[in-house]
């Protein structure tokens, strides 16, 4: 099981700034498919985060720590101060690689600061790790989303039920198939997680990993996007090719 403590997180907003510096976080204009950039590819513009780990390398976010330097909390990016309650429903796509075969990370997705000091985001996280143990699964960070830990395991789909009660039943493909389509070490992941009203699913090249259908009453409506390093590794992580298309509100 992952500790909930020693974790590293990059997510996007701005914690605090006056009128002139948040103009220059804005987020970009949808195009003419509705896609908005996150990430430039160029700088970390719009993002915010603990000093020393975060920086872009080849077009890429490169996450990087040492058991030496590593925080024991997650460290945060975050998009403007209030343009983060607007992430409720969408499509995320990106994509990551491990430059080494150590450590894990994940994506938070209607994420909660719950330590701004420290930059910690809880709630749903979208996982992935070099071993590919937990790469797949949607995981409860911080116990923000009612303290469930793994929520739903890669080959599952997950019912919760408005008194919390949860229900498994198998996807197509399993986790061994599924597993085979994840790429190694050095390799780019294609990724979507897809967060529509109280279903989330997550894919990895193509391949569903697993869905969750959330009526629990701890269920995550909205908030910030984030990428999580876990603390207390040596270890490089990059991801590239961020980008967020809105889905009408459900009624």
């Amino acid at each position: 099981m992952r500790k909930l403590a020693c974790l590293t997180v990059l997510a996007l907003g701005l914690v605090a700034a006056d009128a002139a510096d948040a103009a220059k976080h804005e987020i970009p204009q949808p195009d003419a498919d509705g896609w908005i950039t996150l990430f430039n590819g160029k700088d970390l513009t719009g993002w915010e985060g603990l000093d020393g780990y975060w920086s872009v390398v080849d077009g890429a976010i490169q996450m990087s720590e040492t058991k030496e330097n590593s925080k024991q909390t997650n460290l945060i990016l975050l998009c403007s101060k209030d343009y983060p309650e607007k992430f409720a429903n969408f499509e995320l796509r990106y994509s990551y690689r491990y430059i080494t075969p150590t450590g894990n990370s994940g994506v938070q997705i209607r994420g909660k600061i719950d330590n701004p000091k420290m930059l910690h985001v809880g709630g749903y996280q979208a996982d992935n790790d070099p071993a590919n143990q937990y790469t797949g699964i949607l995981y409860d960070e911080g116990g923000v989303a009612g303290g469930r830990g793994i929520m739903s395991k890669r080959g599952e789909k997950t019912v919760y039920d408005e008194t919390g009660k949860r229900t498994n039943t198998p996807l197509e493909k399993g986790d061994a198939e599924i597993k085979k389509a994840i790429k190694p070490v050095g390799e780019w992941n294609e990724c979507v997680v897809i967060a529509d009203g109280n279903r989330i699913v997550y894919s990895i090249n193509g391949v569903v990993t697993t869905e969750m259908i959330d009526n629990h009453p701890k269920a995550c409506k909205d908030g910030v996007i984030g990428l999580q390093m876990h603390g207390g590794h040596t270890m490089t992580l990059q991801y590239k090719d961020l980008k967020i298309k809105m889905l009408p509100e459900k009624k």
